[in-house]
């Protein structure tokens, strides 16, 4: 991981297109800015990993509802 030091208004440049500038410092938070193209996905990851929990979660219970099912199906024959 590279750690960098960037004051208000100060930016990082990833590549030749993507740019996360310093809009604002607080006590307890950093507004940061992305300039990226449109085909560049930017996520918060708190929000990728509930998705992928309830992705897990949901796989979980169909393959519990398709087994149960599957299951009496094989007891009523």
């Amino acid at each position: 991981m590279l750690v960098l030091t960037r004051k208000k208004d100060e930016a990082i440049r990833i590549g030749d297109n993507i740019v996360i500038r310093i809009v604002a410092i607080d006590k307890q938070s950093v507004r940061i800015g992305i300039e990226a193209p449109d085909d560049v996905t930017i996520l918060r990851e708190e929000l990728v990993q509930a998705v992928s929990e309830e992705n897990i979660k949901a796989a979980r219970e169909t393959s519990d509802a398709l087994l149960a099912s599957l299951k009496e199906k094989i007891s009523g024959t």
